[in-house]
């Protein structure tokens, strides 16, 4: 409006440059503000994933049971997905279809613990980051631990689940509120805008609610597991719905597949590929929209498009799903197929793969026994509309539909840790062969329907175990293992039982019969490493490694079997070994407490015969990082206990050992170390209070030369307390 009364043709030349200088500069300036209000008005973004989560369970879904009121008030405000499908049963490739919007044929990612999601994808969280959004991810399991790959793009990426030495690493989980907490505490110090994903895994099984809930559903434990969820979500829903979030908040809600609860004689999920473990819940929540129930099929791969169209972004090329955004305008969604897949079984036991498609209102599974279901009609996949002539017809129609997901090829997600691993295990003396390979041929006795039966007799017969039925147990193990030598779970189960009972060689016999019927499988391959290490058969373990370990590329990626590998190389006296072995596996994980205690083990050993004192240094660093990660480690406290005593600290040595007893009394070592420690330091009283117990703890295991010489310290004690 300035520039609109004044007549530039009548001021001099000079007064004309400046008056358009100025212009120039309010039309930059202004277009800059335009842009910072642009900035400021992205909405936010919150991704919730609940794991194992039936969709049916849920109040917003028609369950007869208020289970889930906050979840619910998501639903009320927003559009509801009456058919929403995953596109695999289990957690890890699940999710990264819904964070990268393809499908396994296409980023390779087809199960959980062996792949790892490869650098060259785009992520969501990596997509948002450049739109110049804050991202933080908060996960409950460590089937999604940074290790596999999806923390790319997210600036954090909290998966600080307690770390304890005692359980394995697959097993690791923290409760809703563990992650709701730091999620929302994050949430809380951004500035708009931010993508935040929370994860909570606690609805897979076992089935545990924390009380009260676990009273309130003890008939039904799976139930109180979801509603112990909602109410972990309340203080995170309540925070987003609140002015000004539940105006400029984009939440979408959903679960990564569904469970079985025993349909299809299936007890969880990752086996077979029915609607029990497909069908998920999905709510989208977001400003300006009215609320809607929709019947149309829809799937994972849509929530990446969807996001990048609500936001006013480019949808990237390559994403495999589509916008729903036009369904929130009340039009419908094109005719399309919905791929989906379950290769656990194929992948970890050699049985035949599942894959299929819905379309419109049909389902084709496909399997040595194919499937064909209406599932309008027959949700629950009861009537098998499969006839013979039908069944080329829909194979033709899932081999094309996945030369299309496919692309040029198949992007091998386990690849990337071999290439990164084998040479380095090459240059640590090992030699590489081809991979085992897999079966592509599979007759109808593979077919997991077939097989899923034996399994959960598998699973009675540990039951039985554990009701102190050992017998019974074996006799049903062995039963199975001759009538389906496919079974891996009979070996394992077997194996497992004599094990326990300390019958080494019988469980070793085992494990070498499941790896002669089922040779792809890795699990007892580390299984048999694993329990050669248990048995203090170091020279074996090592030579096991050596000759199989080529066999299995997942090997050269597993931090958990180089950890073993490192530990035989150390008991049989060679430290310089065991430590390169350690560098590779704390390279792929150096959260691991075993790990370092191990690793702070062959520094020490290496100190000892060296007497190098920067070994030593290293030793205490490694066993301080093993007790940071898992304070209840009582070997790690040894352990630095024994550090700080060869470096001449021995109040630090023995507040160590006090602590390793105090953390594990049963540990019978520990007595005589602090024995030593407190008759050095002249406190002779304390001294034979260790011994004593020392020698009571350890009697029946100590030759007769160890309790002469511990009498003699009980003797010189005595002698010393007299005077």
């Amino acid at each position: 409006m300035l520039f609109s009364k004044i007549d530039l043709k009548e001021l001099r030349p000079e007064a004309k440059r400046i008056y358009v200088f100025i212009f120039l500069i309010i039309c930059l300036t202004t277009l800059q503000m335009s842009q910072v209000t642009a900035e400021s008005k992205k909405p936010n973004i919150l991704l919730i994933t609940i794991d194992t989560l039936r969709a049916d369970r849920l109040s917003c879904y028609g369950s007869s049971r208020p289970l889930t009121p906050n979840i619910d008030r998501l639903a009320k405000r927003g559009i509801v997905f009456s058919y929403a499908f995953a596109h695999t049963p289990t957690t890890l490739p699940s999710h990264t279809n819904i964070l990268l919007g393809t499908t396994p044929p296409f980023h390779g990612v087809h199960d959980n613990l062996n792949f790892v999601v490869a650098e060259d994808f785009l992520t969501l969280a990596e997509f948002l980051q450049r739109a110049g959004y804050k991202t933080g991810a908060f996960v409950g399991s460590y089937l999604l631990d940074r290790r596999f790959g999806l923390n790319q793009g997210f600036e954090v990426y909290d998966d600080n689940y307690a770390r304890s030495h005692k359980h394995k690493l697959a097993n690791l989980e923290r409760r809703a509120e563990e992650v709701v907490k730091p999620a929302l505490d994050w949430l809380q110090k951004q500035s708009s805008p931010w993508f935040l994903w929370l994860h909570c895994y606690d609805p897979h099984d076992p089935y545990e609610p924390p009380p009260p809930f676990d009273s309130m559903y003890a008939e039904d434990p799976y139930n109180g597991e979801v509603a112990y969820v909602d109410y972990a979500l309340k203080p995170l829903i309540d925070f987003v719905e609140t002015p000004p979030y539940q105006s400029s908040t984009i939440i979408i809600f959903t679960g990564d597949h569904g469970e079985s609860l025993g349909e299809h004689e299936e007890e969880t999920h990752g086996f077979l590929a029915y609607n029990s473990t497909l069908r998920v819940p999905l709510i989208i929540a977001l400003p300006g929209v009215k609320p809607a129930i929709i019947d149309e099929p829809v799937c994972h791969l849509d929530l990446f498009p969807t996001i990048a169209e609500l936001i006013n972004l480019s949808v990237p090329e390559g994403l495999q799903g589509i916008s729903l955004v036009p369904v929130f305008r009340g039009k419908k969604l094109p005719d399309r197929k919905i791929y989906f897949e379950s290769l656990y079984p194929y992948y970890n036991r050699g049985w035949a793969p599942i894959r299929g498609f819905y379309e419109k209102n049909l389902k084709f599974i496909d399997s040595p026994l194919p499937e064909l279901y209406d599932w309008r009609r027959d949700l629950a996949e009861k009537n098998n509309l499969i006839r013979s002539g039908l069944v080329q017809k829909y194979k033709a129609e899932l081999a094309s539909l996945l030369t299309t997901l496919s692309g040029a090829s198949e992007k091998i997600a386990q690849a990337r840790v071999d290439r990164e691993r084998v040479e380095k295990l090459r240059s640590l003396g090992y030699v590489s062969s081809q991979p085992v390979s897999r079966r592509e041929v599979f007759g109808p006795e593979y077919d997991v329907k077939n097989l899923l039966p034996y399994n959960n007799q598998a699973v009675k017969a540990m039951n039985l175990y554990y009701q102190g039925e050992k017998q019974r147990a074996i006799q049903l193990l062995e039963d199975i293992i001759k009538k389906c030598p496919l079974l891996d779970s009979a070996y394992s189960n077997l194996a497992i039982i004599y094990q326990k009972e300390s019958n080494f060689n019988k469980a070793m016999e085992i494990l070498k019969l499941a790896l002669a019927n089922l040779p792809s499988s890795y699990e007892f391959f580390f299984n048999h490493l694993n329990l050669l290490i248990e048995a203090r058969r170091f020279d074996e373990a090592i030579k096991f490694f050596e000759e199989n370990g080529p066999r299995y590329p997942r090997s050269a990626g597993d931090p958990e079997a180089l950890n073993l590998v490192g530990l035989a190389y150390n008991q049989i006296g060679n430290p310089r070994k065991a430590i390169e072995i350690f560098e590779l596996a704390a390279s792929l994980d150096d959260r691991q407490a075993a790990l370092m205690a191990n690793f702070g083990s062959a520094y020490l050993s290496l100190f000892l015969k060296t007497k190098e004192r920067r070994a030593l240094e290293a030793s205490m660093e490694k066993f301080k990082k093993a007790i940071e990660i898992d304070p209840e480690f009582s070997q790690a406290y040894h352990g630095l206990g024994m550090a700080y005593r060869l470096l001449g600290n021995i109040d630090g040595a023995i507040y160590c050992w006090e602590k390793a007893a105090e953390l594990n009394p049963d540990w019978p070592q520990i007595y005589y170390y602090l024995g030593l420690a407190q008759m050095e330091k002249s406190e002779f009283q304390k001294a034979l209070s260790l011994f004593r117990k020392y020698l009571e703890r350890a009697g029946s295991a100590l030759s007769r030369e160890e309790k002469e010489k511990i009498s003699a310290f009980i003797q010189a004690c005595e002698e010393r307390i007299k005077k």
